[in-house]
């Protein structure tokens, strides 16, 4: 299997099985950062959008309200489960305007400026050459389209982070850190020099510092099963998940965790 194929195949099945979790009320990161950066663009009504990477519709439903009936969206995204989600958002939201589809960011077969604003929230790191997603999504942007990566800063989710991976390499040390994909890109300066490397300039990079809170160690739980870590999580045997579940909980319990740092890159650029 080659390291593309290898990479749509672990992001797939990670957020299949984080399905189950991704939507739960402990885990308002997805929807808190997907509006965020659907409301630093400032997408007129009527505006045409591409999501990439939209999971359950963090980012599509919101751009998908502020463009209104005269406006579209289109949501991409590997895994079928999360999209199944988003339609159900969308019809609970009476919107219409809005339609999500299994694909790969890097095979999209959209003509070229077909968008006024291309989207990937927390999901370029995916892709081996992120570089080449990036221009993927750049060819399907009209001139004077926006382009909108955002991406976790560092730290991520930490102190529960180093918690989790250090419950993982008691049980399994292979698997220490080997899902982790987010690390490739976590300050603005990486953010910068991908879409350098893309050949775009005239980039703005944003970074913001914030938290994310746990309201207690079974929060932080559903915040581990309903993200990327999930991946992980699905390699162990069901007594290995018990350990690593119940070390983790002990952790925030004993430690009085209330919040995991949840920083965030916003990067934009202009056709």
């Amino acid at each position: 299997m080659s390291p593309l194929e290898d990479a749509k195949t672990k992001a797939a099945a990670t957020y299949n099985a984080a399905s189950d979790c991704y939507d739960d009320p402990a885990n308002s990161f997805w929807s808190r950062f997907g509006r965020r950066t659907i409301e630093r663009l400032d997408l007129p009504a009527g505006a045409s959008v591409l999501d990439v990477c939209c999971g359950s519709g963090s980012s599509a439903i919101p751009a998908a309200e502020l463009v209104g009936p005269d406006g579209s969206v289109l949501g991409v995204d590997l895994a079928s489960r999360l999209l199944s989600l988003a339609r159900g958002k969308a019809k609970e939201r009476g919107l219409e305007n809005v339609e999500f589809r299994v694909g790969d960011m890097l095979e999209l077969g959209l003509p070229a400026s077909q968008f006024d604003a291309a989207i990937c929230v927390f999901g370029i790191f995916f892709v081996p050459d992120m570089a080449a997603a990036i221009r993927a999504l750049w060819h399907v942007l009209r001139p004077g389209g926006v382009l909108a990566i955002t991406t976790w800063g560092p730290r991520f989710f930490e102190p529960g982070s180093a918690a989790f991976w250090s419950a993982i390499q008691r049980v399994r040390p292979d698997l220490y850190r080997g899902f982790n994909p987010w690390d490739r890109i976590c300050d603005p300066a990486s953010v910068q020099g991908l879409l350098s490397e893309a050949g775009i300039a005239n980039v703005q990079v944003v970074a913001e510092s914030g938290q994310h809170p746990i309201a207690s160690p079974e929060a932080w739980w559903s915040a581990v099963m309903g993200s990327g870590y999930r991946g992980t999580l699905e390699l162990l045997s069901p007594l290995h998940l018990q350990q690593v579940r119940s070390t983790n909980l002990e952790y925030i319990r004993a430690n009085k965790v209330a919040a995991v740092e949840a920083n965030v890159v916003f990067a934009t650029a202009v056709k």
